[in-house]
């Protein structure tokens, strides 16, 4: 049964604006994750804060990667709209450090970018083993 039909005592919530700020990301080792994806988006990591060092996206919304050590880190998905003008240069710095990247999420094209929505795309895994998406366009969306 449908969330809706099951609470229908909720009403209905005005349409708002809601912002990602930041998200939490865990890493074996929280400098080596974070400089990592800031060098290959040409980003900057910045100070510390308490127990997250924080990846600033440039659009208000960062990346606090935080160590995780007492257990197997769980992959997740992240992925990130980038100018396409700026798309060449992150392939290249993912082939100057040696990782591989890939046309498809399941990492079985290796050495390929996508076309998908007209622009360009490409997959490849952080030090943690988490799917990092690089994509020129954003997904259309019904």
């Amino acid at each position: 049964m449908p969330y809706d039909q099951q609470h229908s005592a909720i009403p209905e919530l005005p349409t708002t604006t809601v912002e990602l700020n930041h998200t939490a990301i865990y890493a074996s080792d929280r400098q080596l994750s974070a400089e990592f994806l800031a060098a290959i988006l040409g980003l900057k990591v910045s100070a510390p804060f308490g127990p997250f060092l924080p990846v600033d996206l440039g659009n208000g919304v960062t990346l606090d990667y935080i160590e995780k050590r007492d257990e197997p880190i769980q992959s997740q998905h992240y992925a990130f709209l980038v100018p396409d003008a700026q798309f060449d240069a992150m392939i290249a710095r993912l082939e100057a450090v040696g990782v591989t990247y890939f046309a498809d999420p399941h990492h079985t094209e290796p050495g390929g970018i996508n076309r998908l929505f007209g622009g360009r795309g490409a997959y490849f895994a952080d030090p943690d083993g988490h799917n990092m998406e690089i994509m020129t366009r954003p997904y259309a969306r019904p």
